[in-house]
C-alpha cells in the first residue's frame, strides 16, 4: 500500500513537471539550469574536456530540444573544437574507443550550422577508428593503456559514430559494405566473447590474452554482468540497427538484441521491473536498484519495440518499464527540478587503481544522481515513449 502511494505521488509530481513541456525537455531545462555551461557537466566544474560523458549529454540534449539547447551544446563543441577542426587535448595516440563518443553530437551540429571545422574534427576520429588497435580476432582494444582488452561499454562509444559517419560520409560502395561488415563483426566479436551460459548475460570485458588480473584464465571474461556496462551494449545495437540498411549486418545485430533481452527481463527486481549494479546477482547483500543500467535497458526495449525488432516485448511492456523507472528512479526537487537518483558514478577494470570487477568492487563504487550516463538515456526514453 505505501509503495502504491508513493507511485501516486510521484507520477502526480511528474505530471505537474511536464504540464507545460515533455519530460525529455524537462529534463534538459534542469540540467542547463545545473550547469551554467557545458563544461560543468559530470562535476568538471568550468574545466574543457573532450569527455563522452559530456558528450553524450549534449546529443541528448539537442536531440530534445534543438531550439532551446543550441546555443548551450555548440558553444562547448564551438570551445573545444579549433578552425582546423583540431580538438583540444586529443591524441590519437591514446586510441581510447571513449573519445570517439562526443563526435556523435558533430553529426547534428554539421547540419545545423555547416562549420567545416566540425567536419574535420569528424574526419580526425574516423581516421582513428581505421587504425585502432585490435585484438587477433579482430575487436577494438578498448584503450591502449588496455591493450587485447573488449569492454562493452566500448561497443557504444565507438561504433554508433562508426556507422553515422560510414553512411552519411563513405560514397565508395565496396568501403561502405567493408565498414558495415566490420561494424557487425564487432558486436559479435564482444558478445561472443563475454557471453555467459550460465546467465546468457554478458560480463562487462573480456582480455584476449586471458593474462589480465581481473579475467578467469581459461575463458578471459571478468567477474560478473555490470548493469552499465550491458546497458550501454544493448543502447548501442538499437542505434547501430537504425541507422544501417536493411541485409545481413542488420540481421546480425537483431540476432544478438534478442538474445541479451531473452536474459535482461529473468533478472529484474520482482518488485520494480529495475535492474541491479551488479546484474547477475540480483539480490544478493549490498546490492542495489541502478539507475544508469535501467534507463539504458528501457530506452533500447522502446527503441527497439518502436522499430519492430524485439520479440517476445510489445511497445506496451516497454512503456510500462518506462513508468516505473519513473517510479523507481526520477524526482522533482523543492526547485521544479527532474532528477535521477541511485546512479553508479563509475566503474572499470584494472587502471591505476587495479580494479579487480569482484562483487565487492562494484557495490562499493560512488552512488550519486543526475550523473550524465543517465541523463542522456533518460532524455532519449522520455523521447521515445513521447512519441505520437
Amino acid at each position: 500500500m505505501m509503495r502504491s502511494l508513493f507511485s501516486i505521488v510521484c507520477v502526480f509530481a511528474l505530471a505537474a513537471c511536464t504540464a507545460k513541456a515533455p519530460l525529455s525537455v524537462e529534463v534538459v531545462r534542469s540540467e542547463m539550469a545545473r550547469c551554467p555551461d557545458a563544461t560543468y557537466i559530470d562535476g568538471l566544474e568550468g574545466k574543457l574536456k573532450w569527455n563522452y560523458t559530456t558528450g553524450l549529454e549534449l546529443k541528448a540534449m539537442l536531440d530534445a530540444a534543438p531550439e532551446e539547447a543550441f546555443d548551450y551544446v555548440d558553444a562547448w563543441y564551438d570551445a573545444i573544437i579549433d578552425s582546423t577542426g583540431h580538438i583540444y587535448k586529443y591524441k590519437k595516440s591514446n586510441y581510447s574507443t571513449d573519445h570517439i563518443c562526443p563526435g556523435r553530437t558533430l553529426f547534428g551540429l554539421y547540419d545545423l550550422t555547416e562549420k567545416p571545422k566540425y567536419k574535420a574534427a569528424m574526419d580526425s576520429l574516423y581516421s582513428q577508428i581505421q587504425s585502432q588497435p585490435r585484438t587477433p580476432e579482430g575487436g577494438f582494444w578498448h584503450k591502449a593503456i588496455y591493450p587485447n582488452q573488449m569492454w562493452l561499454d566500448g561497443l557504444y562509444m565507438a561504433q554508433p559514430f562508426y556507422a553515422e559517419y560510414t553512411t552519411r560520409f563513405i560514397a565508395d560502395s565496396l568501403q561502405r559494405e567493408a565498414n558495415y561488415n566490420d561494424i557487425a563483426h564487432q558486436f559479435q566479436t564482444v558478445y561472443d566473447h563475454t557471453f555467459d551460459a550460465e546467465t546468457g548475460l554478458l560480463r562487462h570485458a573480456w582480455d584476449s590474452s586471458h593474462s589480465m588480473f581481473w579475467c578467469n584464465e581459461e575463458t578471459g571474461q571478468s567477474d560478473h554482468a555490470w548493469g552499465r556496462a550491458m546497458g550501454w551494449y544493448v543502447m548501442a545495437l538499437v542505434d547501430v540497427i537504425e541507422i544501417l540498411p536493411a541485409g545481413e549486418q542488420k540481421d546480425a545485430l537483431v540476432r544478438i538484441l534478442n538474445s541479451c533481452f531473452q536474459a535482461i527481463p529473468l533478472f529484474a527486481d520482482q518488485t520494480t521491473g529495475m535492474w541491479y549494479q551488479v546484474l547477475d546477482r540480483p539480490y544478493a547483500e549490498g546490492n542495489y536498484l541502478e539507475a544508469t543500467a535501467s534507463v539504458m535497458f528501457v530506452y533500447a526495449m522502446l527503441k527497439g519495440a518502436r522499430m519492430g525488432v524485439l520479440e517476445g516485448i510489445t511497445a506496451a511492456d516497454a512503456r510500462a518499464s518506462y513508468e516505473e523507472m519513473l517510479r523507481t528512479f526520477v524526482r522533482v526537487d523543492e526547485d521544479g527540478l527532474v532528477n535521477l537518483d541511485h546512479c553508479c558514478e563509475v566503474a572499470g577494470l584494472g587502471g591505476k587503481d587495479n580494479r579487480r570487477g569482484d562483487y565487492d568492487y562494484y557495490i562499493n563504487e560512488p552512488v550519486r544522481s543526475n550523473d550524465p550516463k543517465g541523463i542522456g538515456p533518460l532524455i532519449w526514453a522520455a523521447l521515445e515513449y513521447e512519441r505520437k
